[in-house]
């Protein structure tokens, strides 16, 4: 039963995985990405990682997932234009795609299973510890100088994916603090004394100069 589960999340996993690369609506994507991350969270269910499978479901279908599908939603995409860049930028993404596909190809040449893999799956935490510890000590011990390197690569992922969206809209209203001073007037600082507050009859308002009487009619008189 095990077997069969393990096997039929895989395999769906595989293929939501493709329908992500091969979807042409964004939208459609971030969906097929959320039940990627529902089915990989199943994985580490069957594999004893409930910690990992919690992890999995509440960041980033929760939270990263969902907020992809926002942006997606909420930017204005034009499908035509992409598609007719797609023919000009596919040489170049086919180059990127093959230099991928090579290094993969040459890691899996490279890998070699250790003796005691079969032994150590599904084996339980070193030390009575509970999966989360585990898992703690570690990310924080041995890995803590790769986990605060990805950290700040995904800092500087953030900060870029801003400075590369952010927009100076001229139809977007904003406030001008030095326009508001100039149209109000100068402000002016108060020094009460100690416990005595600022009441209603301290404040200092500037008094705007009244305004000139309106011109008066001159009315002529008319010759018989």
């Amino acid at each position: 039963m095990i077997a069969l589960a393990f096997y039929l999340f895989a395999f769906i996993l595989i293929a939501s995985a493709t329908m992500v690369v091969t979807s042409r609506n964004p939208v459609h994507s971030v969906l097929y990405l959320i039940l990627a991350f529902f089915n990989a969270a199943a994985l580490f269910l069957i594999a004893g990682a409930e910690f990992l499978a919690m992890i999995l479901v509440i960041v980033y279908v929760g939270a990263v997932a969902v907020l992809f599908l926002f942006v997606v939603m909420m930017l204005d995409i034009d499908f035509t234009q992409l598609r007719e860049g797609f023919q000009r930028y596919a040489p170049f993404g086919a180059v990127v795609g093959g230099i991928l596909f090579l290094e993969l190809l040459f890691v899996l040449g490279a890998w070699q299973f250790s003796t005691d893999a079969a032994d150590l799956r599904l084996s339980p935490t070193p030390g009575g510890a509970s999966n989360t510890e585990a898992i703690g000590r570690v990310l924080y011990t041995d890995y803590i100088y790769l986990f605060q390197i990805s950290g700040l690569i995904l800092l500087v992922a953030m900060i870029g994916a801003i400075v590369l969206t952010l927009r100076d809209r001229k139809n977007t209203r904003a406030q001008s603090v030095e326009a508001q001073l100039a149209r109000l007037g100068q402000v002016e600082s108060l020094n009460p004394a100690l416990g005595q507050g600022v009441a209603t009859a301290d404040i200092l308002r500037r008094k705007l100069p009244e305004p000139p009487p309106p011109p008066q009619k001159i009315e002529h008189g008319g010759h018989h």
